[in-house]
């Protein structure tokens, strides 16, 4: 087969990638949104959207494995392929955590709120912004961008910390409100790992862009 024919596949590789990012964005935001308005038909959106994502991400990998086999590319176009399996298994674990948020959205529906919601949209909010960031990098070959969304990370954990904090003192004061923080403190785990996997897309960019991996390496 031709090169043209090999760089045609290539484009719709990456329109491929782009609409499961699409997709997982959606899914995230829906996630949060069914959370802040307690809306247990927008959480059953997202949990029954989540087997179009898988099935999605498996004809992403199919169609990897196959420009491998049949054109052994080198260099740039080879990490490109290599990279995109890497992201769209983050992108399709980023989709199962947004189900998990929904599905602690249908526990805490018939429960009054613990406590004002102000620390989960805003670790929310960052890790939309991370996966939002790690795409456009992938889009643009950008490892400048790509790096910027890995010093996110730091950011995350600590909001992450503090939602956690907080709601372990409130139990501390009142055992009886654990059924309603321990989905909250689920809910700002799953958000955590979202942005996890930014960041791991975000390495993944860097190395696909300047053959640089960043992972397990201390960043600046």
């Amino acid at each position: 087969m031709d090169k043209r024919h090999f760089h045609q596949e290539l484009s719709e590789l990456n329109k491929e990638i782009l609409k499961l990012g699409g997709m997982v964005e959606e899914s995230i935001s829906r996630s949060i949104e069914s959370l802040k308005k307690r809306d247990i038909q927008l959480a059953k959106k997202v949990i029954n959207s989540d087997e179009v994502i898988d099935k999605l991400e498996l004809e992403i990998d199919e169609r990897c494995i196959n420009l491998l086999a049949l054109y052994q590319p080198m260099a740039i176009d080879l990490r490109f392929i290599t990279t995109a399996l890497m992201i769209t298994t983050d992108l399709e674990r980023i989709a199962d955590l947004a189900v998990d948020i929904s599905e602690r959205t249908i526990e805490l529906a018939d429960k009054p709120l613990l406590k004002p919601l102000i620390d989960v949209p805003k670790l929310a909010s960052l890790a939309q912004k991370m996966v939002r960031e790690s795409l456009e990098a992938f889009v643009n070959r950008n490892a400048e961008l790509a790096m910027s969304v890995c010093k996110y990370d730091d950011e995350a954990d600590h909001l992450r910390d503090m939602v956690c904090e907080e709601i372990v003192e409130i139990v501390k004061k009142d055992g009886t409100t654990a059924p309603r923080a321990i989905p909250l403190l689920l809910v700002a785990r799953h958000l955590e790992r979202i942005c996890d996997h930014a960041t791991n897309i975000a390495e993944d960019v860097v190395y696909m862009v300047e053959a640089q991996m960043l992972k397990h390496h201390p960043r600046e």
